[in-house]
């Protein structure tokens, strides 16, 4: 499946850069493509310095978004 979509993300008010890669972005653009052309399955690229490929599948209210990931941060939450 070729890309259809590259995305980066930058935010740095916040302290972002640029996000290596943007998987929750997807989660809000997945319905609207749908929408528009009807797909539901998508695989985006992210052009960052690190980059990334991610496949996106809108399934009723949700979007399923695969791909390769590697661990940058772990911590405990107590409640």
């Amino acid at each position: 499946m070729k890309s259809f979509s590259t995305l980066g993300f930058f935010g740095p008010q916040s302290g972002i850069d640029e996000d290596p890669v943007t998987g929750s972005t997807y989660t809000t653009l997945v319905p609207i493509w749908e929408q528009k052309m009807g797909r539901s399955e998508l695989k985006a690229a992210q052009l960052s310095k690190r980059g990334g490929e991610l496949y996106c599948e809108l399934a009723g209210e949700r979007v399923y978004i695969t791909g390769n990931a590697k661990t940058f941060f772990k911590a405990e939450v107590e409640i």
